[in-house]
């Protein structure tokens, strides 16, 4: 269900009663009852919540959505991060990370959670994509956004800028280019084309701008060719996004968080969608936040959890 406080409920709500998502899954929302009643009345929506221990407890029926029960939410401020919506997201994660690795549930779909939320009710982890990382028992883990026609997986996230030169190590790259592959294939594209694109402007003119292209990001390639993955670059990142747009390219390794997820968001703002590639498990999400400022209003549009429950029923593991 993601920050009570924020859309999640509310684009939930709108979500699940397009025609279409009915039609292709059987959801079971993962949070607080009472505060997906409330969202209900919010939206005007009309199908009933049944509560479940379960997945296998009861069959879907139409006009209904099951629910399960998960973290206690005493009291929170609509609008805004708390502590109490901040322990509650942890909890409804948390539970669906049991579901799935149970094999109970086929996918997770996250709605938006607020950092700063976490770290006010004392959670050590920055996001999803850490938290699902380390309950997961898994290492080697890539945000990847998609979009219309792009597709980029990212080699660092969440982090300060002056920060990621030093990481942009040669396996550091290589691991990223490998889950590239993995993103595809879970995609169902078959002969993938993958392009890395450089750090720095023109990335680095021969190493006039930067050394990273030189001593980590070619090497990289190198290494990833020779394993048989179908890769190329570095390419200066002011040039590569508009190649894949135009369809050139299946997906694109970006150094950062912003260089990948701004072109993106200029493109498909509102359809946009988050996936942690590397699970065991198959997690996607809505490409934005909490939005505090517009929550509770019912206002919120669903688009971008349409396209990540969408995307969701896809994916192969």
């Amino acid at each position: 269900m993601g920050d009570p406080a924020g859309i999640g409920p509310e684009v939930i709500v709108n979500a699940l009663r397009n025609p279409e998502i009915q039609a292709i899954c059987h959801p079971i929302v993962i949070g607080d009852q009472a505060v997906m009643k409330e969202a209900l009345q919010v939206c005007n929506a009309s199908f009933n919540l049944v509560p479940v221990r379960s997945p296998s407890d009861t069959f879907p029926s139409p006009g209904t959505v099951r629910i399960i029960h998960a973290a206690e939410l005493n009291n929170f401020q609509k609008g805004g991060p708390s502590a109490e919506g901040g322990r509650a997201c942890a909890g409804y994660i948390k539970k669906a990370v049991e579901l799935a690795m149970d094999r109970q549930v086929d996918a997770i779909v996250t709605a938006p959670l607020s950092k700063e939320a976490l770290k006010m009710a004392g959670q050590r982890w920055h996001g999803h994509t850490e938290m699902l990382a380390e309950l997961t028992n898994t290492t080697d883990y890539a945000m990847m956004l998609a979009g219309g026609p792009l597709r980029i997986i990212l080699v660092t996230i969440h982090m300060a800028l002056r920060n990621v030169p030093q990481l942009i190590t040669q396996g550091a790259v290589l691991k990223t280019i490998r889950l590239a592959k993995k993103a595809c294939d879970m995609m169902g594209i078959s002969n993938p084309r993958i392009a890395v694109a450089g750090l720095n402007p023109h990335a680095g003119e021969a190493g006039i701008f930067g050394t990273e292209e030189i001593e980590a990001i070619s090497p990289a390639i190198e290494d990833a060719i020779k394993e048989g993955l179908p890769v190329a670059g570095p390419y200066p990142p002011d040039t590569i996004f508009h190649k894949a747009y135009r369809g050139d390219v299946d997906i694109i390794v970006s150094m950062y968080h912003d260089q990948g997820l701004i072109p993106l968001k200029m493109v498909c703002f509102d359809t946009g969608v988050n996936v942690t590639i590397g699970l065991p498990i198959i997690r996607t999400s809505p490409d934005h936040g909490t939005a505090y400022d517009i929550a509770w209003k019912g206002i919120a549009r669903p688009s971008s959890m349409i396209e990540a429950i969408k995307l969701a029923t896809r994916l192969k593991l």
